[in-house]
């Protein structure tokens, strides 16, 4: 494979990406842009990507931080126990390894939100180290270099792509082969219609010459993803000279934890009564629907494991009894509490009505 790898590294030099987080002396740098690219494309982690490094400059700066202020610069790019990991590992980096990550892959991989895959990313980026990385892209390449049969879902498809990933590093060049090969899955051995045609490593593809590269990689089928109604309370109240609205905040573990959201609990049917019930049982929250079914918004949702349609309703206290979890905010701090994308679309359209 000697030769696979030359020409792989002869285009990389040639036609490598320009990235704010390449070329970076600063590892904190590299160890941000490897978190936020976990199960996400280059060109949405850009932009978060910049802004974080304004406001969390260094590494100490995140650990001193609050998990709000946390999830709150990393709102809209989803799967947020990464932004709550990374706030646990910087302080773990602080406290026992002088604000320096541990170039040894073990430890990394003892740090919260660092796997197997980040773990051999910054190893090798970072530190020089001879080891594999394989995220989406690079399990693609694989599948159709070697025309792997095996889903690369599953477990013994994952770990034959490690062994190939092991077996295929060139000794002394794994930072540029690992990055090589996430450019080449990015740009032209993409999942759909792969550019073979301009491919450096073309002539050493396996699945390429029998003819099926648009049949690699395999995947077990994906299960029916179930679909969930939700009825959402949006209390607005004027306390003073200012308009408060209620929200509350997600437990501290689980989906999109530690945000904060309009109070809301999943129904089965469409009725007022449902609705005002199912709000109850959750958070001891009594409310009376302001204008019947009419939702403020309608917001649809999918997540990695189920769709969900959330109906916002104007609402109104028929008793002040409310859980521990709610809180009153100013109305117009609502920009200052962490929100996943259905209630931050809820937010929107109450900041816009005119009827509170």
């Amino acid at each position: 494979m000697q030769h696979f790898s030359s020409r792989l590294l002869n285009w990389y030099n040639k036609n490598k990406r320009t990235l704010p987080w390449r070329g970076h002396r600063n590892e904190y740098a590299v160890w941000v842009s490897e978190i936020m690219l976990q199960q996400t494309r280059v060109e949405t982690v850009i932009p978060y990507f910049k802004k974080w490094m304004k406001l969390f400059p260094n590494v100490r700066a995140l650990a001193k931080a609050s998990e709000r202020e946390v999830l709150n610069v990393w709102e809209g790019l989803g799967y947020y126990s990464r932004a709550r990991n990374f706030h646990k590992a910087a302080k773990i980096v602080i406290e026992k390894y002088g604000g320096k990550l541990p170039n040894d892959v073990v430890e990394l991989r003892k740090l919260p939100g660092i796997g197997r895959y980040t773990a051999g990313a910054l190893a090798s980026i970072l530190f020089g180290m001879d080891e594999p990385a394989l995220d989406g892209n690079l399990k693609r390449v694989y599948a159709r270099l070697l025309d792997v049969k095996m889903p690369i879902n599953s477990a013994d498809g994952e770990k034959l792509l490690w062994k190939i990933a092991y077996e295929n590093l060139p000794k002394g060049k794994a930072a540029d082969f690992n990055q090589a090969l996430m450019d080449l899955g990015a740009r032209i051995c993409v999942p759909k219609n792969p550019r073979c045609g301009v491919c450096p490593i073309a002539r050493d593809c396996e699945a390429k010459k029998r003819g099926v590269q648009h049949l690699r990689p395999v995947k077990v089928a994906k299960k029916i993803v179930p679909h969930y109604v939700h009825a959402a309370a949006v209390v607005v109240e004027r306390i003073g000279n200012s308009l408060y609205v209620l929200l509350a905040k997600r437990p501290a573990r689980g989906l999109l934890a530690g945000m904060w959201e309009f109070p809301n609990a999943r129904v089965e049917g469409e009725s007022v009564g449902e609705a005002a019930s199912a709000l109850r049982a959750a958070y001891r929250l009594n409310v009376r629907m302001k204008r019947g079914l009419n939702p403020l918004a309608t917001v649809e949702h999918t997540y990695s494991h189920f769709k969900v349609t959330v109906n916002a309703f104007r609402c109104e206290l028929s008793k002040a009894a409310m859980g521990e979890n709610l809180k009153w905010i100013r109305l117009k701090d609502l920009g200052k509490y962490p929100m996943g994308k259905v209630d931050r679309a809820i937010a929107r359209k109450l900041k816009s009505d005119s009827h509170f």
